[in-house]
């Protein structure tokens, strides 16, 4: 795959060790992440499929979306800038930014959070999530970490959950002042 990806110009090796993209695959990349992220929201908003379901349809229909297709999903999505997960969505054109903000096992008792990126890679953890209210958006109260690794205690919508560290480590967002 290394060989065929260099020689299509999406990756160089440079002199050392590994790979990287050219501007053309890192075009390219960006294409297939704006169409996948694209195709989540319309899942979740259209057809109304759970949050949890939509990365694996997405990963299928992906490369075989037509640019004609994508631009009318985006435009009867109304243009949408993320994703049900709170991924942002690569304009057609200009420059992109990902930024995770702070994973949620990082904030300290007291502090409000704001939810804005949840991981998508996990479907179970993902509809757990969801049925605790943890989406994009949502300013959630971190009470407390229990020692030795126990869990973090936060508050959604005055109800008290108890996150083990694999599940804060998926919600990323900012403390809110």
């Amino acid at each position: 795959m290394i060989k065929r990806l260099e020689s299509e110009q999406f990756l160089e090796r440079p002199k050392g060790h590994g790979v990287r993209l050219t501007v053309q695959g890192e075009r390219a990349a960006l294409r297939v992440v704006r169409r996948h992220r694209l195709l989540e929201t319309f899942l979740v908003r259209v057809l109304d499929m759970p949050w949890e379901e939509v990365h694996e349809e997405a990963d299928l229909l992906e490369h075989a979306l037509s640019d004609r297709l994508e631009e009318r999903i985006d435009a009867a999505l109304d243009h949408p800038t993320r994703d049900p997960h709170g991924d942002p969505i690569p304009p057609r054109h200009g420059r992109h930014h990902e930024d995770w903000g702070q994973p949620l096992d990082g904030a300290a008792a007291g502090d409000r959070f704001r939810i804005e990126r949840v991981s998508d890679r996990d479907s179970d953890s993902l509809r757990y999530l969801h049925a605790l209210g943890m989406v994009p958006g949502v300013v959630i109260e971190v009470q407390e970490q229990a020692p030795f690794g126990g869990p973090r205690w936060v508050c959604i919508d005055g109800q008290r959950h108890a996150l083990g560290a694999p599940l804060t480590r998926l919600v990323h967002g900012r403390v809110e002042q």
